[in-house]
């Protein structure tokens, strides 16, 4: 009898009706039968162990062996030994023989975590077993061989790491032969709310204690929160509440006693090795955006100027740099970004722009930046796809400030 999506969900403990999550695990489903290695991908905290057990679980291996490896948390010398076993003498301190985990496992399977983590030098070992099913003890001439299943999980782009090589990229095509998907939990929803609820009341189960709630403004916050610890990091809330709360309704106000900055971090956790290019385009396109508004200010300064007999327009000129950027006389921007783009907007002097006025410095940026948001929904029936095709920003960062600025 084929298991269900909701009886996949209750056998291995998972919560949660995201479409992307649903999509994950019907795909654990579809591939666990087959002897295809996987490879799981997602952050830190986001469960991929739990979907290595379903991968084992709802296969012909079920009723073999299955151990998950942390392979960074095996000391480089020492895990071709762990993986693949030694013999007497092999090296220092290997003063009897011993059998791998590829050994011992054979016939089920091999969950290995972290696999960016593991050695240039043990990754052509697996290689080695993925392709032939082959393996060399440590310290010996002869060929054994294994019949193991291979799931490895990662929360690193392992394409970039090959770029760099630091993986091989042989290795990487051959684990990903069906790769998973696992969302984040800043991008489940209502995920969230049904998780916190869930972890409260187990808490609450073991402790034979009455279970906590959150009020609106408190679950409005953790909707925000981008949980860079995902859901490992949302347990843990949910248990320091459940020992700490005086009330049985949790407001806004205990969540920012453990979180202080919750209400300033609303951007989403950015993985270690992806960081930089994601800052530095996340930064470009606010940028994008900051430039439009002073272009539009400056507009709407000249055209002022003309109602009320200034016909001077010398005040904006597009082939002026203006902090870097040079505006070109048609409606694309274009500009070539330094080191230092977009920490600042310069408006230059007066003596570097013949006639230029003064603006006072009451304008709030912010606010400019909200009204140029709500003025490209508004034009776009709040089809936020062309609203930021209009602003000249991605789709993500227009969520961004939608969710920033409470629009």
């Amino acid at each position: 009898m084929n298991p269900t999506l909701q009886g996949v969900k209750q056998r291995f403990g998972i919560i949660g009706n995201s479409q992307a999550l649903n999509h994950a695990i019907q795909i654990a489903m579809r591939v666990a039968p087959t002897d295809l290695s996987v490879l799981i991908n997602g952050e830190s905290g986001v469960g991929k162990e739990a979907f290595s057990k379903i991968l084992h679980q709802l296969s012909p291996r079920k009723h073999e062996k299955f151990i998950a490896v942390n392979c960074g948390a095996i000391p480089e010398g020492t895990i071709d030994s762990e993986l693949f076993g030694h013999e007497k003498g092999a090296f220092t301190g290997a003063q009897d023989k011993r059998k791998g985990y590829f050994e011992t496992v054979n016939g089920g399977t091999i969950f290995l975590d972290e696999i960016g983590e593991m050695p240039v030098g043990t990754q052509a070992r697996l290689l080695r077993v993925l392709e032939s099913g082959e393996f060399i003890k440590v310290g010996s001439s002869e060929v054994q061989r294994t019949n193991v299943r291979i799931v490895a999980a990662t929360n690193r782009n392992l394409l970039k790491a090959a770029e760099q090589g630091r993986f091989r990229e042989d290795l990487y095509y051959r684990l990903s032969t069906v790769p998973i998907t696992i969302p984040a939990l800043r991008d489940r929803g209502d995920d969230i709310l049904l998780l916190f609820r869930k972890f409260a009341t187990d808490f609450a189960e073991r402790h034979r204690r009455r279970p906590i709630q959150l009020s609106e403004d408190a679950q409005s916050l953790l909707q925000r929160y981008p949980w860079p610890g995902n859901v490992r990091q949302l347990r843990n809330m949910a248990d320091q509440l459940s020992v700490l709360a005086i009330e049985d309704i949790i407001g806004a106000h205990d969540i920012v006693q453990l979180i202080p900055d919750i209400n300033n971090n609303r951007l989403p956790a950015l993985r270690q090795e992806q960081s930089e290019d994601a800052r530095a385009s996340s930064t470009k396109e606010d940028t994008t955006l900051l430039v439009k508004m002073f272009i539009e200010l400056k507009q709407d300064i000249n055209a002022l100027k003309k109602v009320i007999g200034h016909t001077d327009t010398s005040v904006y000129r597009e082939d002026l740099p203006l902090d870097n950027h040079t505006f070109m006389p048609n409606k694309e921007m274009k500009w070539e970004p330094t080191k230092d783009d977009a920490k600042s907007l310069v408006v230059h002097s007066k003596e570097d722009i013949p006639n230029a006025e003064e603006i006072e410095d009451s304008l709030s940026l912010m606010d400019m930046e909200k009204q140029m948001i709500k003025k490209a929904l508004d034009k776009h029936q709040g089809r936020r796809k062309n609203a930021a095709e209009e602003l000249g920003i991605s789709e993500r960062t227009l969520y961004r400030k939608i969710r920033e600025y409470d629009i």
